[in-house]
């Protein structure tokens, strides 16, 4: 099912409305859907390399969007759906706990998922059942998902196809290793 889900996905990069529907794809992956809107818009600046800081643009707008239906999901959601289920197996009192540690350390959950491979549904919508303050998420994902969509864009709109596969296969693993870097650097400082 996800190989076909993947496939269609795919196949929008072609149509004559590609532009909506990666603002569609971009919007719902950052609440609920599990395809990544990279496979959309590569293909699509592949094809226009002029356009890839529009289609770059696009992506990060919609994705923001979606972040933030993510997080009302998690807010709106959290005390009809969510609670009763902790309260069912006598863990309530120990989400608000989990709740103060995120919220110490939300944006940089927000920033480490908008950037990684992490799925950054479950990020937007933990940040609103935990009640992340809301302009910190909304800055966090502008500057994850904008550093993200953009690097690519501006990736293959200098190196073109061949850089495809390297983006495809293996940006996840360098964005990763570079947030790794980062925080180990901010540790070290802290130690020092």
């Amino acid at each position: 099912m996800i190989r076909r889900l993947y496939d269609w996905t795919l196949s929008l990069a072609a149509h004559p409305h590609a532009m909506w529907a990666l603002a569609i794809v971009a919007f719902v992956e950052s609440s609920v859907f599990p395809i990544p809107p990279d496979i959309l818009m590569i293909p699509m600046i592949l094809a226009r390399p002029s356009r890839a800081f529009a289609i770059a643009a696009l992506c990060t707008l919609a994705s923001v969007a979606g972040g933030l239906a993510g997080y009302w999901i998690g807010y709106g959601l959290f005390e009809q759906v969510g609670r009763p289920v902790l309260e069912f197996y006598g863990k309530d009192a120990r989400f608000d706990e989990f709740a103060a540690a995120y919220n110490a350390y939300g944006p940089w959950a927000v920033l480490i998922a908008g950037v990684t491979p992490f799925p950054f549904k479950v990020v937007t919508i933990l940040s609103g059942a935990t009640a992340l303050s809301l302009p910190v998420f909304i800055v966090a994902s502008i500057v994850a998902r904008g550093f993200r969509f953009f690097v690519v864009a501006a990736l293959l709109w200098k190196f073109g196809e061949p850089i495809r596969d390297f983006i495809e296969r293996r940006l996840g693993l360098v964005f990763t290793a570079m947030i790794v870097l980062l925080i180990g650097g901010f540790a070290m400082l802290r130690f020092v």
